[in-house]
């Protein structure tokens, strides 16, 4: 075998890096704070080419300016199917990991909402059923000047808990700025930020809308938005991943 054909196959494959993350601590992270980064799963090649998709238009199905409807300052694409295989990789070998976390949080909620499949496939199918069929993965371009107001990523009645989204720049580097933010709010209680720091390459894991804390009463839910700070140089890219479908 040549050289370069030999190392190739010793990568690990997408799938691979993905079943060897630490998903105990994640799970546990994501239900104190909200969220969790992950351990490098994207080499900076594969960053490169996937920022290199954006400006294809043939990958995507729609663009958002976000100044026009006053989100903020940027713009993002989502990815049409079907997805590239990287991104399909990451989105179906990540969704049953995060499938046992959803289910736990919703059985700690005593939510009567069924349990959500173990396989991505089925789970899109519970979306499609809800008229929700359009792909959601999508890539964020930043530039200087640019931020994302607080939101939620809801797109229709099916939605999934959990989402991620990989850096695929480095802060310090190829911007500056452009932190990822969550704010958490309590019940009867001021709003709390958090700014998430991670490199290129790294996943951050977070809550889509909420998560369960323990009261004195039970458990209760604790709603989170996430946006992005200001650029104040450069230009940030980043790849969402969104594991429900959109109407």
């Amino acid at each position: 075998m040549p050289e370069a054909a030999r190392k190739k196959s010793e990568i690990p494959s997408i799938t691979q890096r993905i079943d060897t993350l630490d998903w105990k601590g994640a799970a546990e992270s994501l239900s104190e704070r909200g969220y969790a980064v992950t351990a490098p799963m994207l080499s900076p090649a594969e960053c490169a080419a996937l920022v290199a998709l954006y400006g294809d238009e043939s990958n995507f199905r729609s663009q958002v300016v976000m100044e026009r409807y006053r989100f903020g300052i940027g713009d993002y694409k989502y990815f049409a199917n079907p997805l590239p295989e990287i991104v399909a990789e990451l989105r179906t070998s990540a969704y049953p990991h995060l499938a046992k976390v959803a289910n736990h949080w919703a059985e700690t909620l005593g939510e009567d909402t069924p349990r959500y499949p173990r396989d991505h496939a089925a789970f899109l199918k519970l979306c499609h059923e809800a008229g929700q069929t359009k792909p959601t993965p999508l890539m964020l371009h930043y530039e200087a000047g640019g931020y994302n107001c607080l939101h939620q990523d809801l797109y229709g009645e099916v939605s999934f808990p959990l989402q991620m989204v990989f850096l695929l720049g480095q802060q310090g580097r190829d911007w500056e700025g452009g932190e990822f933010i969550l704010v958490e709010q309590q019940p009867r209680a001021q709003s709390r930020p958090q700014v998430v720091l991670a490199d290129c390459g790294q996943a951050i894991l977070f809550t889509t809308r909420y998560r369960p804390v323990k009261g004195s009463r039970g458990y209760y839910r604790v709603n989170l938005r996430h946006g992005v700070s200001r650029v104040h140089r450069g230009t940030r890219y980043t790849l969402g991943i969104i594991f429900h479908d959109a109407k």
